[in-house]
């Protein structure tokens, strides 16, 4: 399908699965998604995992969630949300925002911070995301995968058309680093978008978030890409039945 065609069916599946809507249009006696019915423990402590449907409050996490952990490259989807949303709009504010999601581009993330300085508190303030904080520079700030699948769903709910998801949808094979952007949420059946994070120096430390026909996943891990997909894909299989539930 077309990509903003493939953006409103992710909205309108979002709905029909939070009110739990049969294929016959009929409305089910049991929410569609049933945090209950996932078994949590296949997530190992390293990684944290939130998923989330379009409608506020609906989805499910590991206990550790909210944990506030580094937001790494992921802090860029809050950096473009704020130029695209509240800067001077720009043809450069634009053009610096599509590489920061499409090539993870540090030094267009380095502009945009030195534009608008309190863009990733703003956007917190804004989303209401409780554990990301900008700690004055985008490359120590915090964030949850809570928070940043909350504030996924809300650009899908909201604003369906945004450039952001139109740029998640087309990344580079590459970043402009060189780092290869294929794993975690990413490998995931239904995904139609994904903006990953990895950390430059240090332990292995990587993160991602997708979105797909109503819903929107975010991970974390203490560890490699391989690993992080391991252990996504370890808890898909429970929640895949939900998602595409069967009447």
């Amino acid at each position: 399908m077309g990509r903003r065609a493939g953006v409103v069916e992710t909205v309108a599946t979002g709905v029909g699965l939070a009110l739990g809507v049969c294929a016959g249009g009929a409305a089910s006696a049991q929410p569609a998604l049933d945090p209950g019915a996932f078994d949590l423990s296949r997530v190992p402590p390293r990684t944290a995992l939130s998923v989330r449907t379009l409608v506020p409050g609906a989805g499910w996490g590991t206990a550790n969630q909210h944990e506030e952990r580094a937001a790494l490259s992921l802090a860029k989807l809050y950096l473009a949300d704020y130029a695209l949303e509240h800067g001077d709009g720009s043809a450069e504010d634009r053009d610096l925002s599509e590489r920061m999601i499409r090539k993870s581009d540090d030094g267009a993330a380095d502009r945009i911070e030195a534009k608008y300085a309190y863009a990733i508190d703003a956007e917190a303030a804004e989303y209401h995301l409780r554990s990301t904080h900008s700690h004055g520079d985008w490359e120590f700030s915090t964030t949850s995968t809570a928070d940043v699948a909350d504030f996924l769903a809300a650009k899908i709910r909201d604003e369906p058309d945004s450039p952001i998801l139109a740029w998640m949808e087309q990344p580079a094979d590459r970043a402009a680093d060189g780092t290869r952007q294929d794993w975690g949420t990413a490998r995931l059946p239904l995904v139609y978008g994904t903006k990953w994070g990895w950390a430059d120096v240090g332990d292995p430390e990587v993160s991602s978030v997708s979105f797909g026909p109503g819903f929107t996943v975010a991970a974390h891990t203490y560890g490699t890409p391989d690993q992080q997909t391991e252990d996504v894909l370890a808890a898909w299989s429970a929640l895949m039945p939900e998602v595409n539930p069967k009447h």
